[in-house]
């Protein structure tokens, strides 16, 4: 799994500018970007909708889970989930190969909508975390060629 760098604040803005046209046009409540390890890269809109940080790692639960299932009847995954409850729904969806978009909204929308307006979030935002990835130079990188047959501490 590629790690997200440090963002600025001109990519956290790239980013809130992508969430922020998701949400008008799905008319959704809250849209948080997500690792598939659970950590919360990004949320934009009504934060006092849900626990962001635990909802977060409750998503990459579910969707490493469903990962399994997709796997058992001959899917890699599953791109998609949707849960329907009485008053909130949630949506989650790759983004790309580590990334998860979750959004949360009412009865204000459908989850027709959400998802329709959900592709063309994803794949503004996969191309945002490809620039950032790229940008970044490598941090430590280890290859076992430095292992060497040698004591640590040689007097």
């Amino acid at each position: 799994m590629d790690s997200i760098p440090a963002l600025t604040i001109e990519d956290v803005a790239n980013i809130d500018g992508v969430l922020q046209d998701y949400l008008q046009k799905s008319e959704s409540d809250l849209a948080v970007i997500i690792d598939k390890g659970g950590n919360v890269i990004s949320q934009y809109g009504d934060l006092e909708v849900m626990d962001v940080t635990i909802i977060a790692a409750l998503a990459a639960g579910s969707f490493a889970a469903t990962k399994e299932l997709a796997r058992r009847i001959g899917e890699v995954e599953f791109n998609a989930l949707y849960h329907q409850g009485n008053g909130s729904h949630i949506f989650m969806n790759s983004v790309d190969d580590d990334t998860i978009m979750i959004t949360v909204f009412g009865g204000q929308t459908t989850v027709g909508l959400v998802r329709f307006y959900s592709t063309s979030a994803a794949s503004g935002l996969a191309n945002v975390l490809r620039g950032l990835r790229e940008k970044t130079s490598p941090g430590f990188q280890f290859s076992p060629s430095d292992i060497r047959d040698a004591h640590l501490f040689e007097n």
